[in-house]
């Protein structure tokens, strides 16, 4: 929606609170952010920047219960939540009926290795690129491919296939920092091309 987050390198003294949500049947058998299938039945949280494989403890504020649960996904990108639970920690800390809860959570733990001495350069700086779409057929994806090949240079076709079906997706330019790609993205917005957006490799 817009809106950057910066993962943060390390967990250690995480606490916050604010308002927690629950995902499901329609995330059910997808991969989350670390590659796992998301199971709605299994005991997981999604966080916008505690590194993946962080241990929290959610406290639900509003009827006590508390739990351990890891996080392996990324949200909730929805304005003033905090953390997506899973349906199953929904329903141990009494939040499936409601749908929100005020919680509280405290990292006390990892199950990923530490990530060691990460500045915050690490994340604007490496290999970008900037997506222009991704398309079912083939053909469409060349179109495209062959419109900008005028103007940007390098442009690639990546076929993708997940749970059966493959997708054409094109992406264009080569850039080395994060600031370089959203010039890029900018540009090609202006362009026309409203659903570009940048890629880190």
């Amino acid at each position: 929606m817009g809106q950057w987050y910066q993962p943060l390198p390390d967990a250690r003294g995480f606490r916050q609170a604010g308002i927690a949500s629950w995902y499901g049947q329609d995330f059910h058998g997808k991969k989350t952010s670390n590659g796992e299938v998301y199971d709605m039945y299994a005991e997981s949280a999604a966080h916008k920047t505690l590194p993946l494989g962080t241990i929290v403890t959610v406290k639900n504020l509003e009827n006590g219960r508390e739990m351990r649960i890891r996080i392996n996904d990324r949200g909730p990108f929805v304005s003033g939540r905090i953390i997506d639970l899973s349906y199953a920690s929904a329903q141990k800390l009494g939040v499936v009926q409601r749908g929100t809860a005020r919680v509280e959570i405290e990292a006390v733990g990892t199950t990923a290795p530490a990530i060691p001495d990460l500045s915050p350069d690490y994340y604007y700086s490496g290999n970008f690129t900037i997506q222009i779409g991704a398309f079912a057929n083939r053909d469409n994806a060349e179109k495209v491919k062959q419109n900008l090949i005028r103007t940007y240079q390098p442009v690639e076709i990546i076929a993708h296939t997940d749970s059966g079906q493959t997708l054409y997706r094109v992406r264009v330019a080569r850039c080395t920092s994060l600031e370089q790609a959203e010039e890029v993205e900018s540009r090609l917005r202006q362009a026309g091309f409203s659903e570009a957006f940048a890629v880190a490799e």
